[in-house]
């Protein structure tokens, strides 16, 4: 193959790196895009499942309508409506006992009061514990006039989400029905463990000024053909190359700069590099040992803690429904349930199964996770209990994200004291956690700094 040359090399093809490329196509540049894995999509992919031939996802992922960066690349490549939004927030959740409750937010009301009458109106919690969500009103109203951002970064550094509910005046059954499912699903971690202020920063861009801030939006195809394939047609079509099965490694001057990027024996000559590979491949980028100008943001990448998502896929005999596309599972180690012939459109019976900052549970077989997975669902779903299981297939992410852990290295920014190389992913200083939109933000600021550098 003949050298190639470029005006940008992306280093990584999950969220952050297409979302970059995808930018940099559209303003013109020429970009090649580099991927070490046999699939597109990082830590957000799908694969085919030898037996059922179905496409399963390595975790399911639910976007927010105040996901404005994701729904601006999605619809930049043409899949916004592959992932439509609820017109209002609807969850329904079950609990060990089998009682289930369905929280429902008027679209009626404005923002936040659609969240305190659907709280107000919701039977799965006692009157008291209702009237306790008006205790966020302050905030909410301080986050429309000094923004999200700001607000999250009152919050003290080292109180983990489950002190600063208390502080709030949360009762124990408010945060189990409400607060952490949807602390567990932003941050991936316990909100014993996990620190306030990503969580409140989630929390005043979800209930923002618009109702469908806070609905929900399911894929309806798999992962990779929501956004990697056509990311990838985006760029190809716009005179780029996508490279895969192909490690990247970054070129330098003596002084560190980047000038070219050697990927499987082909080289590839650039005026600018991003990486946007995950925090713990960041040092092995480098062959000739990462640029002094760059050591301290590869000591806090070294330095980050990972938690870990397990998803188990489970394939029935029976026609199997929810009743619901989704159901949060309050007082088990999993968290989700996804029915999955209901958001595909085909034949029941595929159930992903979902547990995030899943450390215990990443340490069973697989046989023993399914039967966890199984019993956790019976218990809370009783009509899944006369129902023959003929397959499962469980799969680990051990480092889906990166820990909120209070006291965890800094977050690096997208420019970096070296002027031609650049930073994206969800670790990068987003002020979100590590989510779809943070990563899908992390590459359009990157692709913009690159963008702005005279050329």
């Amino acid at each position: 193959m003949e050298p190639l040359s470029s005006d940008v090399v992306v280093i990584g093809a999950g969220c952050a790196g297409l979302a970059a490329a995808v930018r940099l196509a559209a303003a013109g540049r020429k970009v090649v895009v580099v991927e070490q894995a046999p699939r597109l999509g990082g830590r957000a992919t799908a694969f085919t499942d030898r037996e059922s031939g179905d496409r399963v996802d390595n975790g399911q992922h639910v976007l927010f309508g105040c996901y404005r960066e994701t729904y601006a690349f999605l619809e930049a490549i043409g899949a916004s409506h592959l992932a439509p939004l609820q017109s209002r927030l609807a969850v329904g959740m079950a609990d060990g006992t089998g009682r289930r409750s369905r929280l429902t937010c008027p679209g009626w009301a404005p923002p936040p009061w659609h969240l305190a009458l659907g709280v107000l109106g919701w039977g799965a919690l006692p009157i008291v514990d209702r009237l306790s969500v008006l205790r966020f009103g302050s905030l909410l109203r301080a986050a429309r006039v000094d923004g999200a951002a700001a607000v999250a970064s009152r919050v003290p550094p080292d109180v983990t989400v489950a002190e600063w509910l208390a502080d709030q005046g949360q009762s124990e059954t408010i945060r189990d029905w409400l607060w952490h499912p949807l602390a567990i699903a932003a941050l991936n971690q316990s909100p014993d463990i996990a620190a306030a202020a990503p969580f409140v920063r989630v929390l005043c861009e979800m209930f923002g000024p618009s109702v469908e801030d806070s609905a929900i939006g399911l894929p309806i195809v798999p992962l990779d053909a929501l956004y990697a394939e056509p990311a990838r047609a985006f760029v190809e079509a716009r005179g780029g190359v996508v490279l895969q099965k192909v490690a990247a490694r970054i070129e330098t001057t003596e002084s560190g700069v980047p000038i070219g990027v050697e990927a499987g024996g082909l080289r590839i000559a650039t005026a600018a590099v991003v990486s946007a590979v995950p925090w713990h491949a960041f040092a092995s980028l480098w062959p000739r040992g990462v640029p002094p100008a760059l050591s301290v943001i590869a000591a806090n990448a070294t330095a980050m803690d990972a938690s870990p998502i397990v998803t188990v896929n489970l394939w029935f005999e029976e026609r199997v429904t929810l009743g619901d596309r989704f159901v949060g599972l309050i007082g088990g180690p999993l968290h989700w349930v996804f029915d999955k012939g209901a958001l595909y459109a085909h034949d029941a019976g595929h159930l992903s199964v979902v547990a995030s900052g899943a450390t215990e549970l990443s340490r069973l077989d697989n046989a023993d996770a399914t039967k966890v997975a199984l019993s956790q669902l019976q218990q809370a779903l009783p009509a899944l209990a006369g129902c023959t299981l003929k397959r499962s297939v469980v799969v680990r992410e051990p480092r889906a994200t990166f820990s909120l852990a209070p006291g965890g290295p800094p977050r690096p920014a997208h420019r970096t004291p070296i002027a031609n190389f650049f930073l994206a992913g969800d670790w990068t200083d987003t002020g979100l956690p590590a989510t779809i939109e943070g990563a899908v933000q992390s590459g359009h600021v990157a692709a913009d700094a690159v963008l702005a550098v005279p050329s």
